[in-house]
Formats: C-alpha cells, structure tokens, sequence
C-alpha cells in the first residue's frame, strides 16, 4: 500500500497550518492592486501523464438567485509534467517566465478574464478547491479556455488527482 509521501500530491508553500490563503492572493488588501496568483507545488505526478491541468473553485459561492455555486478562480491547461509547481504570480506570465512555462494556457475565470482572480467574499469562510489533475493527453479545446470545455475534454484522460482545500 502506497504511503501519504508516494501520493500525487498538491500543495502551496504560502497556505500556513490552519489552510488559510492568505489576503493578498485574494481581490481584498494587496492582491487587489495585483492579482497575485499563489504559488503551487506538487509531487510524485502519476506514470503516463502527458500534461497536467488545474481548475480553482471558491465551492461556497452563493449564487444570487439562492443556491451555492461553485465560482471559478483559474483554469490552466497543458501544464507540462515535468514542471514542479508554479511560481507565486505566476498567471498571466507564461511568456514572459518562459521555456515550459510557456506552453500552459490560461483560461477564463467566472469573471470572463483568463488567469488568476483571487476572492472578493462578501463574507469570510469560503473554502477554495485547488484540483490538479494528470491527463494522458494535452488537451486542445479551442481559444478560449473555460473550466466546462476542460472538464468535459478531460473525461477518459485522467490518470490520477490531487486536491488541496484552502480558506479565506
């Protein structure tokens, strides 16, 4: 049986004991002037991926007509496998950080924009999904990226998960 330390793992350097993201990854405090993504790490990628791609949710969004929906904070797609992470701030910066970082593509957030927008809660207590997943494919869904063409591209391609659940 596989320990904890062999799992395909996701995590962030910048999220202390408690799981809180901090304020200046969100739309309140220094982020707003920003928008700062933060920096991800992961380990032991399954065997057999191809790329990886990411999808950021606040799940306790609530939508204004009643129910929670989950509301879309960053998608990006065709991550190469052998990078470890993203650096702090990275969206928005693929070019300009360069080599594999600059195959990854940016989608929309549920703002319309693509890359990162970090939270502006009208209440505090939100949790944040960070999903990684290992594909056996890169994925090819168009110019413009959104988190429903990726989940819907990815189906039959997942090769392993990882989550990381964060708060604000």
């Amino acid at each position: 049986m596989a320990s904890d330390q062999d799992q395909f793992r996701l995590v962030s350097p910048a999220i202390n004991q408690e799981g809180k993201l901090p304020r200046k990854y969100t739309d309140e405090g220094q982020g707003a002037k920003r928008k700062l993504s933060p920096p991800l790490e992961w380990y032991n990628v399954p065997e057999g991926t191809r790329s990886l791609a990411l999808v950021v949710e606040d799940v306790d969004a609530p939508d204004p007509s009643g129910p929670i929906v989950p509301w879309t904070c960053w998608v990006a797609i065709n991550i190469p496998p052998t990078l470890k992470g993203l650096p702090e701030g990275f969206s928005g910066k693929e070019e300009e950080v360069g080599g594999d970082y600059a195959s990854i593509k940016e989608g929309n957030n549920d703002h319309k924009v693509p890359g990162w927008r970090g939270p502006k809660l009208p209440s505090h207590g939100h949790r944040f999904l960070f999903r990684l997943f290992a594909l056996d494919d890169e994925l090819n869904v168009g110019n413009k990226v959104t988190k429903e063409k990726v989940l819907e591209a990815m189906e039959g391609h997942v090769v392993g998960e990882a989550e990381l659940m964060t708060k604000f």
